[in-house]
């Protein structure tokens, strides 16, 4: 049963044809005393799922403009508690973190936010070793949100905020426990998400954008970022860094083609930004516009503050 427990936080899952995922998801989700699927009109059962497991769904539609998915979350949902964790339907929470989240609460947090690292199953296999991820994923929504970002002339933008982190009034902290990300939807699935965050990606580095968003970062994560935008090579060094130096190599295949998928990923953003300045250069009266931007999207200003 999602939701009706002890922990007093409210979890949002977004959803959009995630019926493959949704039930592995919400099955961690059962000592937390409010949990949302939140749903983008999914045509595949899933939140007839999240509702027969116990979840509050609630439609979502996005009209093309900001605030995008995660804060119109903040913004709308009937909230009972004041600490809101973020959970994609590709992730599982782990008993370990549930209850470093209960204990949490319980004490008082020290902080406005918190980071939870995600370890990655790819193939199959939960992964021991490689690259992690980690995200500000546990907030006090009274201080935290997220920012407008002028991405709208993106032709592959989403109505999801995009990979940057939400802004918080007050310090994050990070907490030991982790999320498995287990998405069980086949390869396809991973080639086309990643093929569109690329593209935003690559759009907004062109221009400088994606350097702004990154000064609402610490300063560490703000110069570790820049320094591996600058690497040459970037995804041969990326393939290298999750294999050798994060010893995928013991992960034995799954860790090899996760490295290798990274450094696709690093690939396909540096081959588009070279598209991009070659275009720049040619001129824009004698070239078509780019494939990554819309010529006729909604322009915006550049990140406005919390609202």
């Amino acid at each position: 049963m999602a939701g009706g427990g002890a922990i007093p936080v409210s979890v949002i899952v977004m959803t959009r044809n995630e019926a493959d995922n949704i039930a592995a998801c919400l099955a961690g989700l059962g000592d937390f005393a409010q949990v949302f699927v939140v749903d983008s009109a999914s045509t595949d059962g899933t939140a007839e799922l999240a509702a027969q497991i116990g979840a509050e769904v609630v439609p979502f539609r996005w009209d093309g403009r900001y605030p995008k998915k995660k804060q119109w979350c903040l913004d709308r949902l009937p909230f009972r508690h004041d600490w809101v964790l973020y959970v994609d339907a590709d992730e599982r929470v782990t008993p370990a973190l549930a209850a470093e989240i209960a204990a949490l609460i319980a004490a008082g947090p020290g902080h406005a936010g918190y980071f939870i690292e995600s370890r990655m199953v790819f193939l199959g296999r939960r992964l021991r070793f490689g690259q992690r991820n980690c995200k500000l994923a546990l907030i006090d929504r009274r201080r935290g949100g997220f920012r407008d970002c002028p991405d709208l002339d993106v032709a592959a933008m989403w109505e999801v905020e995009g990979h940057y982190q939400p802004v918080l009034d007050g310090t994050a902290g990070r907490l030991k426990a982790w999320m498995w990300h287990e998405d069980t939807k086949p390869p396809f699935a991973w080639f086309e998400r990643h093929n569109r965050y690329s593209d935003w990606e690559a759009a907004l580095r062109r221009d400088g954008r994606l350097a702004r968003l990154a000064r609402d970062e610490s300063p560490g994560r703000r110069r570790l970022k820049g320094l591996v935008a600058r690497l040459p090579a970037r995804p041969l060094l990326m393939f290298l860094h999750s294999y050798l130096f994060r010893l995928g190599l013991l992960d034995g295949a799954a860790g090899f083609h996760y490295a290798l998928a990274r450094a696709f990923y690093y690939w396909q953003i540096d081959l588009k930004l070279y598209g991009l300045y070659a275009s720049s250069k040619a001129g824009a009266a004698d070239s078509p516009p780019s494939a990554l931007i819309s010529s006729n999207a909604r322009r915006r200003t550049p990140c406005s503050p919390i609202r």
